[in-house]
């Protein structure tokens, strides 16, 4: 344990993890609303897609460090954890609906962005494997999966959160910091859970 920040735990379990849902769909609704009031500027449906995005990227992100957070700070903040996996899903679907029906418009045009654009098809790929994660974030899809399968399928989460972090580096443009600044916490993250595993079967 680097850090000790166990005595937060106590207060902790004091938060119903149904907050995470709230606030997520609050923000996800005042960020909509701003965009359609002229708040995001003057490209407000690029904003709005763009924040959605981020967002889901944090949030993912957020689920990954989870498990490294208790091992080397005593923090334990498991029991948020399918909140944030559940909510990142909906700002990514926020994000995919945005850009879909406000930004690009027709099946055709979604085919062809899809087909023609690495970084849209990269980004698909990942919204396309969050839906089985998202579908089975609940008991009943643990207990029918059981565990060993059950986390099998959840360790797409990691695929997915990392193509999202490459989509958003094609997606600027020029070079800028703050999407390798995610990729490079990601790799970090995903390093720690490869060297656990590593230790353990050791």
């Amino acid at each position: 344990m680097i850090v000790d920040l166990s005595r937060a735990n106590a207060p902790l379990r004091r938060v119903p993890s149904s907050a995470i849902y709230v606030v997520s769909a609050f923000w996800a609704a005042w960020l909509f609303y701003l965009a359609a009031t002229g708040g995001l500027g003057v490209e407000p449906i690029e904003a709005l897609e763009h924040r959605y995005g981020l967002l889901a990227l944090q949030m993912l992100i957020a689920v990954l460090a989870i498990t490294p957070l208790r091992q080397f700070t005593g923090l334990s903040l498991l029991r948020f954890r399918r909140a944030l996996g559940v909510s990142a899903f909906g700002f990514v679907l926020a994000h995919f609906l945005v850009w879909a029906i406000l930004d690009v418009g027709t099946w055709d045009a979604i085919a062809a962005d899809i087909i023609k654009r690495p970084y849209v098809t990269l980004g698909m790929a990942g919204f396309i494997l969050l839906i089985p994660l998202a579908l089975t974030s609940n008991d009943y899809a643990l207990r029918r999966l059981g565990a060993i399968r059950w986390r099998r399928l959840h360790q797409l989460g990691y695929l997915a959160t990392l193509f999202a972090a490459v989509h958003f580096i094609w997606l600027v443009k020029g070079l800028q910091f703050e999407p390798l600044i995610y990729t490079a916490i990601l790799l970090f993250l995903l390093s720690l859970r490869l060297r656990s595993r590593k230790s353990r079967a050791a």
